[in-house]
């Protein structure tokens, strides 16, 4: 199963959810979700990151593949993330999400769901080389 993430990363904060479904029900992660039938990567992160906060987003950069067959509980998902900008919208909370907001980079929530965490810092990575 192929899903997306998306990365919003704006004043020393990233932009999280908390999810109100399982898997990790309750924990923070990253906007995303699963890529649809003849449907872009790209398109599907912008799709998800719209459906569950409201904002809507461009792609600035790819940050990479995360493959451990473990990162999900579902089965074996294979996520591509990317690093985003705003460009419009408003936050609000989804059917799947609560508590739509900016975190502190440097106090990211000790629950985070997947592997997001380490989506976030190589994310991170990408930003300050780019300065």
């Amino acid at each position: 199963m192929i899903v997306v993430d998306g990365v919003v990363i704006e004043n020393n904060c990233v932009h999280l959810i908390e999810r109100r479904i399982p898997p990790f029900l309750g924990h923070n992660v990253l906007p995303g979700g699963f890529v649809d039938y003849k449907e872009t990567l790209e398109k599907a992160v912008a799709r998800e990151v719209k459906e569950e906060t409201g904002l809507r987003t461009k792609v600035i950069k790819f940050v990479g593949f995360y493959d451990n067959p473990k990162r999900d509980p579902r089965g074996h998902t294979i996520s591509a993330a990317f690093l985003l900008r705003i460009v419009g919208g408003k936050i609000r909370d989804s059917n799947e999400t609560k508590n739509v907001a900016f975190h502190n980079l440097n106090k990211l929530p000790a629950k985070m769901g997947f592997d997001h965490k380490r989506m976030v810092k190589d994310a991170l990575r990408i930003l300050r080389k780019r300065k």
